[in-house]
């Protein structure tokens, strides 16, 4: 598949472990100014390799380069994403598993993109000389997922309650009202937000936000009306719709439809393979 700037390669089948996604990335240096960062409720990870560098920019100019970590949401405020002929595997986590895989709390990450040198240490490195010496996209995926598998063997993960919450609001599609949850597991609303906060890496109402608006965007990128999404995914008016989505990107809902670096699923990215499916 293939984007105005990048094509995009899916794994042919699932990762072994649930609450991980992927795909790969070829940049083929067209668009110098990058692509707009939708936030998406999961932790980003991106093994960069190749011949140049992968660039996440925010709005103040600031730069990181290389391999990268970005928290829930892909942390805060607008960043973008350019390339110059880079290659890399973007990988999302549940925050429920991240801890496992990055070896910190996404809360750790707070709300920067981080080198994951400054996560994994030499490891980054020798991973990215493996991706770069490898050149299937579906040998890629394979090793990329029994490095995550060995280091999820290792980590702990977080609390079985959080997980109960986290998987709540994300089964509600960020409708689920947090004080309910707080009361079906017997805890305090201070203690599951801390609780929520300090595993998860956002408080839960903002988790919620953010699903809630995952699933409205996604929506719009199907084609559906901004009134029907707004009025079906728990907004009060379109109004509020487009201001959640200027909050979240910083651009309008008719804008992020066109943004390919919004989702990589059957939705942003749909996959001929798969027949029937959005």
């Amino acid at each position: 598949m293939r984007s105005t700037a990048w094509d995009v390669a899916r794994p042919g089948r699932p990762s072994r472990l649930p609450g991980v996604s992927m795909a790969g990335f070829r940049d083929r240096g067209v668009a110098p100014a990058g692509h707009r960062v939708i936030p998406h409720p999961g932790v980003t990870l991106a093994l960069e390799f190749g011949a140049g560098p992968l660039i996440v920019a925010d709005a103040a100019g600031r730069q990181q380069q290389g391999s990268l970590a970005a928290g829930l949401g892909f942390g805060s405020g607008a960043h973008w994403v350019r390339g110059e002929h880079f290659e890399a595997v973007q990988i999302r986590l549940s925050p429920v598993i991240a801890h496992t895989v990055l070896g910190v709390s996404p809360a750790d990450l707070d709300g920067a993109v981080v080198p994951l040198d400054a996560l994994w240490g030499r490891t980054a490195a020798q991973l990215r000389e493996r991706l770069n010496a490898t050149s299937a996209w579906e040998d890629r995926f394979a090793l990329t997922d029994e490095f995550l598998a060995r280091r999820s063997d290792a980590s702990p993960s977080v609390d079985p309650e959080v997980a109960w919450a986290w998987n709540r609001i994300v089964a509600s599609r960020g409708l689920a009202r947090i004080d309910r949850l707080a009361t079906e597991l017997g805890w305090s609303r201070k203690r599951l937000w801390s609780r929520f906060r300090a595993q998860i890496g956002l408080p839960p109402k903002r988790a919620a936000k953010l699903v809630r608006f995952d699933h409205a965007a996604h929506r719009l990128v199907v084609g559906e009306a901004a009134a029907r999404v707004a009025a079906e995914s728990g907004y009060v008016d379109q109004s509020h719709l487009h201001r959640d989505v200027m909050a979240f990107t910083g651009t309008t809902p008719a804008t992020v439809v066109g943004m390919p670096w919004l989702a990589i699923d059957d939705f942003a990215w749909p996959d001929p393979r798969r027949p029937g499916r959005r």
